[in-house]
C-alpha cells in the first residue's frame, strides 16, 4: 500500500499565500466593478463578448478572468470562453445574498484610503479615514451618495442571510412590539415579522435612510431620528444589528442609555454583534476589528467587554446566543 508523505510548507510560502489573498481580493473588486457576473446566463461567454460589453481591452480582460478562474471564480473553457461557477454566481447583483456590493464596499476607494494610511491609526489611535479626508465615513457617504448606496446594499445583501440565522436562533414570539434601532431598509425586522405575523414593528433610522422604505406585508411603521438623541418608546424588545461595533465606548454608551430610557422595565435588549474569541483562535472578527479602527473608530469586542459596556449603561447581559452567521445575539435586561 502506498503511503503519502506529508509535505511541509515553508513559512515563506505560507506568507506568500497570505499576500496573494490581497491579489485575489483586488481582482474580485475589478470583476465586481465591471459587473462581469451579471453578463452571464446559463451559457459560456467568449472573452471578446465580455470585453465588448464591459468596454475593456480583450487581452487585458482575459488576463484578469484567467487569474480569477484559477481560484474557482469563473471557469475557463476552450477558445477563451468563460462560464459561471458557484463562487462567481455570488457576484451577480440579483443573486440571493449577493456578495457583489460587499466586495465593492470593502475593496473600494474609501476603504483603500483607510488601509493605505493605517500607520496613522496605529501610531496615534485616531481614525485613518477621518485623518485623510477630514470627515467621518458617515459624512463621506452623505456627500457621496453612490458610495453610501453601495455600503447600504452590501449591508442589505449580507443582512438577508444574517436575518434568517437570527430568526432560526431566537424565539421572538414572546414579544409584542420590536423596535429595530438603526435598522436601515428594514430587512431584519421584516424577516422577523414575517416569521411571527402577530408581532408589531418599529423601524428607526435617520430620515434620509428610511425616507423611501416600504415595509409591505408586515405590521410595522417607520420612525425617523438619530439614536444619539433618542430612541422610540413603545417596544418591549429593542434590536440593534451591527450598530454598537461602529462606535467607541463613549458613543456606544449614548446609544445604549437612550435605549435604556425608552425601554420598559421588563423589556429585552438584543445586540447582534460579532464576538471576538480569546487567545489565538482564528476569527474574521479580529480583522473586522482592524477595519473598525481604520474606518469608524469603533471596535469589535469580547463577551467580557460587552458585559462591562452593558453594565456601565444600566443593563445586565443575560446570555449570548450564537447563530449560523458571523453574529451572535447578545441579550440583556435592565438592571
Amino acid at each position: 500500500m502506498l503511503t503519502m508523505e506529508k509535505v511541509e510548507v515553508a513559512p515563506q510560502e505560507t506568507v506568500l499565500n497570505l499576500i496573494s489573498g490581497f491579489w485575489t481580493a483586488r481582482s474580485l473588486y475589478l470583476a465586481a466593478k465591471l459587473g462581469i457576473a451579471d453578463l452571464f446566463d446559463d451559457e459560456p461567454k467568449p472573452i471578446s463578448q465580455l470585453a465588448q460589453e464591459t468596454d475593456c481591452d480583450p487581452r487585458s480582460l482575459y488576463r484578469l478572468m484567467r487569474a480569477l478562474a484559477s481560484v474557482g471564480i469563473f471557469t475557463e473553457l476552450a477558445d477563451q470562453h468563460f462560464a459561471l461557477t458557484p463562487l462567481a454566481a455570488t457576484l451577480q447583483s440579483n443573486a440571493p445574498d449577493s456578495m457583489r456590493y460587499a466586495v465593492l464596499a470593502q475593496m473600494g476607494y474609501d476603504h483603500s484610503l483607510g488601509w493605505s494610511h493605517g500607520l496613522d491609526s496605529l501610531k496615534t489611535g485616531e481614525i485613518a479615514f477621518d485623518t485623510v479626508t477630514g470627515m467621518s465615513i458617515w459624512e463621506h457617504y452623505a456627500q457621496h451618495p453612490e458610495d453610501g448606496m453601495i455600503f447600504s446594499q452590501s449591508m442589505s445583501s449580507m443582512g438577508a442571510a444574517i436575518a434568517q440565522a437570527v430568526v432560526a436562533s431566537y424565539d421572538f414570539s414572546r414579544f409584542n412590539t420590536i423596535v429595530d434601532v438603526g435598522g436601515a431598509q428594514g430587512s431584519l425586522l421584516s424577516t422577523i415579522l414575517r416569521a411571527h405575523p402577530n408581532l408589531n414593528g418599529i423601524l428607526f433610522d435617520l430620515p434620509e435612510i428610511i425616507a423611501n422604505v416600504r415595509l409591505d406585508g408586515v405590521n410595522a411603521q417607520t420612525v425617523a431620528g438619530s439614536f444619539f438623541e433618542s430612541v422610540p418608546t413603545g417596544g418591549d424588545a429593542y434590536l440593534l444589528r451591527w450598530i454598537i461595533h461602529d462606535w467607541n465606548d463613549e458613543k456606544a454608551s449614548i446609544i445604549l442609555r437612550n435605549c435604556h430610557q425608552a425601554m420598559p422595565e421588563d423589556g429585552k435588549l438584543m445586540l447582534l454583534e460579532g464576538i471576538i474569541p480569546t487567545d489565538n483562535e482564528p476569527s474574521p472578527m479580529k480583522f473586522i476589528d482592524v477595519i473598525m479602527l481604520l474606518m469608524t473608530g469603533g471596535r469589535e469586542r469580547t463577551e467580557a467587554e460587552y458585559r462591562t459596556l452593558l453594565r456601565s449603561n444600566g443593563f445586565e447581559l443575560t446570555r449570548v446566543i450564537p447563530t449560523s452567521s458571523l453574529l451572535s445575539i447578545i441579550e440583556a435586561v435592565k438592571i
